[in-house]
């Protein structure tokens, strides 16, 4: 991880079909770009790799998260359970469409506990974000017949997971949809883009709409202009090069994950050695995107100290516990509802304080997290830096 690993001639060809065009919008100019629909081949390649109906382009991982959420109708005043381990952009797309993030307990599987999940839910709740962090399934069966149950639709944040299967199933194909991210640190990587894939052909059709200021794509005789509009939109509309680039990158993603998953191998037998060491639940080994390795420690004094001495030999590992853009109890800005809008949206409207996050509110997760130590895992391992992550990973098993 992540994917510009294996930049190569692949992404250039397609690239540079592009430039041959001087096309770079995903739509209109047929006579000009000669039938070469780079976006739209994109989103096309990955719904067929996902075993999706349909999958809509967008700008990054973010907006894939507030066009599902719009197009599934979540507005002012809804709630949206998420959790307390998950990046930023997961909890800023519920704020953004106007609803007020609700924020759930992870286990052992650094996802979604289902069963905080169920005490969480209430007549305002809207839809449930599970997020496949760190490239490992949720518990995503247990998550989705819990929604079921309430007659709440699933998005799925696959973000970190493109790639990942649960017994032999796509993740982000369980749930109404699924959004991935497609940014600089992912291991397929389009520089920024995201994308979103569902089965159901409706909210597709919205995504596409509100995605492209409501346009509603119909051929006409005017050209672009002339659609009609059934609702406002924005404008989360990726270019023609990161679609290039993304279909390169796509053809490319299961030998990538192949890679992680022999250095995330070589990594975990070392650590595994680390006395008292446990290992994050995985409900699915074979379907691990291998993107991390993440071991936990009996407390959260003995991570520090088997970090401390990676640190100290050239290879420390992420504590997320310390971590300050995915750990809910680390987000000072959503903690101590810092916003730029003067009247204090999203946190108040009209004069009266919406939402008040409690920084202990998950000690479930706390528990878990500061004494979890992670490694990103590279598609390509150095020998320099193998021996030195090898080395590191010894010494702290000599403690």
């Amino acid at each position: 991880m992540p994917g510009f690993e294996v930049f190569g001639e692949e992404e250039k060809r397609e690239v540079l079909e592009v430039f041959d065009t001087g096309v770079l919008f995903r739509y209109e100019f047929g006579p000009q770009r000669g039938d070469v629909y780079k976006v739209r081949q994109f989103e096309e390649a990955f719904a067929r790799y996902t075993g999706a109906g349909h999958g809509q382009a967008v700008t990054s991982g973010t907006a894939a998260l507030k066009v599902a959420l719009t197009a599934l109708g979540v507005g002012a005043g809804d709630e949206v359970i998420t959790q307390g381990f998950t990046f930023v952009a997961t909890w800023e797309a519920i704020f953004d469409v106007g609803a007020i993030p609700v924020f759930a307990e992870v286990d052992e599987t650094l996802n979604m506990d289902p069963a905080d999940l169920e005490k969480k839910i209430t007549d305002r709740t809207a839809a449930v974000i599970p997020v496949h962090m760190l490239g490992a399934p949720a518990r995503i069966e247990e998550i989705k017949a819990i929604a079921d149950r309430h007659n709440l639709p699933v998005i799925e944040d696959t973000a970190q997971a493109a790639g990942a299967r649960l017994h032999g199933r796509h993740l982000g194909t369980f749930g109404a949809c699924g959004t991935f991210s497609f940014d600089s640190v992912k291991t397929m990587t389009t520089g920024e883009g995201g994308m979103v894939i569902t089965d159901d052909e409706q909210l597709w059709r919205a995504m596409s709409e509100y995605h492209d200021h409501g346009h509603d794509h119909a051929v006409n005789p005017g050209g672009r202009g002339g659609e009609g509009r059934r609702f406002i939109g924005f404008n989360y509309r990726m270019m023609e090069i990161q679609g290039a680039i993304g279909l390169a990158q796509l053809a490319k993603l299961d030998s990538m994950i192949a890679a992680q998953k022999k250095n995330k191998a070589l990594l975990k037998e070392a650590a595994g050695k680390i006395p008292g060491v446990t290992f994050r639940t995985i409900l699915d080994e074979e379907g691990d995107s291998a993107t991390f390795l993440a071991f936990m420690l009996p407390d959260r004094e003995r991570a520090a100290q088997v970090n401390q001495v990676l640190r100290d030999n050239g290879a420390g590992a992420i504590n997320f516990g310390e971590n300050t853009w995915h750990f809910y109890p680390r987000w000072e800005h959503l903690l101590q509802a810092k916003t730029p809008a003067e009247n204090g949206w999203p946190f108040t409207a009209h004069g009266k304080r919406r939402v008040v996050y409690d920084p202990e509110a998950l000690p479930q997760s706390a528990g878990i997290m500061t004494r979890t130590l992670v490694y990103q895992v590279p598609i390509k391992l150095a020998e320099e830096q193998k021996d030195k992550m090898l080395a590191a990973l010894r010494q702290a098993a000599a403690l």
